[in-house]
């Protein structure tokens, strides 16, 4: 036991490891996991709360449940009385982090910046009280810098603790560029910390290296260094690739009930313990007794899965929107009927047209060819009747009911 340690009371005690156990539930891995002991004990000790750091990404505003992973741990310590600093990049948004990148990213514009990150707090509002954070943007001291405040911060580090970064491994290995600038990135991220003086950085495994330079210069600077929490990348619904918009595996925090929640029972049956722990609000205790009667058998893992879908709504859109989408969903899906509402499309076009070209007018599927390929594995229905020919030609009538593999219904009104 170290020295803080002895110094708590039995009570004080208590309440570190209670708040220890909430912090380290779910997580990739803790740097180092003592130092963070230490500074809870002293936060309970000296009745001070700890300050706890999530940099931004202003370039991809759009929060999934992949984005949440973290967003609930802030939450942990948000709830117990802890300062959560919100940091937007919106100077090193601007030239971009190579983080996992194979090429530079494109550099953002202010405006793009500001738009990005007022859509972050719209939807961050479902996870954390936005009313008790503290907000900065970067720019309010990277901008400050001069070239020899620039070049003193350089001089704090080593090129070859900067290669040990995979990705720049990786492009060197492979012949691709890396510009000068890209360098700087890390050192920004690290200075950061040095400036709000934060005791916890969290972020994803993918953050490692330039979390891990919030401790290096805090210690240049002669700060006490910062404890860096990993949590775990989430899988996304094709259970390989990291949850992304792009790869089109992602539930979105704002999509509407029914699609969240038939998106859950899309989960691989192996990643259902992943998305309890990582994704929902329920305790230690309850997650433990849901994968012990998933483990029995005793809760078939389509039960689990709709007990997901069901609380992940709940969480995002509330208890009647999460009853509405269970009931739609068995009664789609697992009864085979045609749901009470679905989008009503006003038809305004020619009478007959081609199915390909239809599918893609209705804004049900994106292109022609992943038009082609849903007849060809007999995706599409209308009026409940299976369409299995690419070159038939729909004749368009009033309340033609139009669907679009499990989830997707269009209603036309001429």
């Amino acid at each position: 036991m170290n020295e803080v340690m002895k110094q708590l009371t039995e009570e004080q005690l208590k309440e570190v490891n209670r708040q220890m156990s909430i912090y380290t539930q779910g997580v990739q891995e803790i740097i180092p996991v003592e130092d963070l002991e230490t500074k809870v004990a002293k936060s309970v000790l000296e009745n001070r709360p700890l300050k706890i750091k999530l940099g931004l990404d202003p370039s991809a505003p759009d929060v999934h449940l992949g984005h949440t992973v973290v967003l609930k741990k802030m939450r942990q310590f948000q709830e117990n009385g802890h300062i959560i600093q919100l940091l937007i990049g919106d100077f090193t948004g601007k030239i971009g982090d190579p983080t996992g990148k194979s090429v530079a990213r494109k550099p953002l514009t202010d405006e793009e910046v500001k738009h990005n990150a007022k859509t972050y707090f719209e939807q961050f509002e479902k996870v954390m009280d936005m009313d008790k954070i503290e907000l900065h943007y970067n720019s309010e001291w990277l901008s400050k810098l001069n070239f020899e405040d620039v070049i003193q911060l350089a001089g704090k580090i080593t090129v070859a603790r900067l290669m040990e970064r995979d990705d720049f491994e990786e492009r060197i290995a492979l012949g691709k560029p890396i510009s000068l600038h890209e360098f700087f990135y890390p050192l920004m991220q690290g200075y950061d910390s040095v400036v709000l003086e934060c005791d916890i950085e969290l972020g994803g495994t993918d953050q490692h290296f330039n979390i891990l330079m919030g401790r290096h210069f805090q210690e240049k600077f002669g700060k006490e260094k910062q404890v860096a929490i990993l949590m775990p990348l989430l899988e996304g619904l094709d259970g390989v690739e990291k949850m992304s918009k792009s790869k089109k595996n992602y539930i979105g925090i704002d999509e509407n009930p029914q699609e969240m929640y038939g998106k859950a029972m899309s989960i691989p049956d192996e990643l259902m313990k992943k998305y309890f722990e990582l994704v929902t609000d329920f305790s230690p205790d309850k997650m433990e007794s849901i994968q012990k009667d998933m483990e029995s058998g005793e809760l078939h893992p389509r039960d689990a899965k709709m007990l997901l879908g069901k609380t992940i709504v709940r969480m995002y859109h509330g208890k009647e929107a999460a009853e509405k989408a269970e009931k739609h969903f068995v009664s789609v899906f697992q009864k085979g009927a045609v749901p009470d509402e679905m989008p009503v499309v006003e038809w305004k076009g020619k009478l007959e047209v081609p199915a390909l070209d239809f599918l893609v007018e209705l804004n049900l599927l994106s292109s022609k060819s992943e038009a082609r390929r849903m007849i060809e594995n007999r995706g599409v229905k209308l009026n409940g009747e299976k369409v299995e020919d690419t070159g038939f030609i729909v004749p368009i009538t009033e309340g033609l009911i139009v669907q679009v593999g499990k989830r997707k219904f269009a209603k036309i009104k001429m």
